[in-house]
């Protein structure tokens, strides 16, 4: 009976732990808000751009920050990337040719076709930010990557752009059954030590 209580106790703080994690990672700043911006409540404003960052499933990211320009959130779309292969388009220049298939005009967009790293991206597009008189984003990444990204869009942007969280929910690298393969436990761990590596750097 011992042995039994033990096996629940251990599998019900598994699924904390995974439920724990899940929610870390993936902070949302538009959960509770519906479809379209709401301009009586603040968390559901508008904003001046949406930032999809390649990398990933980067055909997922664009796709959510084109739906988020499609339903009125913003005016801008941001995509921000270097090429993955340097005889070819940049990873930003990729995503706006799937915007603009989808109906994007291409005088709504702006790359940054620069960034090989989290921390370029939010640098660089932070610069984008000041020559565009951009004072609200919504950043757009893959669920593992959202917090991560949020803290390195924080730190660089500072507290004069407002910075709103928003992961694509499930893509070809996470879901919500990330705990169940090597690669969702990989990347989820990897992430966690990038964070903590994150606050080091601040803390110095």
């Amino acid at each position: 009976m011992r042995l039994l209580l033990g096996f629940f106790v251990w599998i019900i703080m598994f699924i904390i732990a995974v439920l724990s994690i899940g929610a870390y990672l993936s902070p949302d700043g538009l959960s509770d808000c519906e479809l379209q911006p709401s301009p009586g409540r603040p968390e559901c404003q508008s904003v001046d751009a949406v930032v999809a960052i390649s990398g990933g499933d980067t055909q997922a990211r664009t796709a959510e920050a084109i739906n988020l320009y499609k339903n009125g959130w913003a005016d801008w779309i941001i995509f921000s990337g270097a090429a993955a292969d340097k005889t070819g388009p940049s990873n930003a220049e990729a995503m706006m040719h799937q915007a603009i298939n989808a109906g994007v005009a291409s005088s709504s967009i702006l790359l940054d076709e620069t960034s090989e790293t989290t921390q370029e991206n939010a640098a660089n597009t932070t610069n984008l930010f000041v020559k565009n008189n951009i004072n609200s984003v919504i950043v757009v990444t893959s669920s593992y990557h959202q917090r991560r990204a949020g803290l390195e869009f924080g730190k660089r942007a500072g507290s004069e752009i407002r910075i709103v969280n928003h992961p694509v929910k499930s893509d070809n690298q996470w879901n919500g059954w990330w705990w169940t393969t090597p690669t969702g436990w990989w990347l989820a761990v990897s992430e966690i030590v990038k964070i903590t590596v994150f606050y080091a750097g601040v803390n110095r």
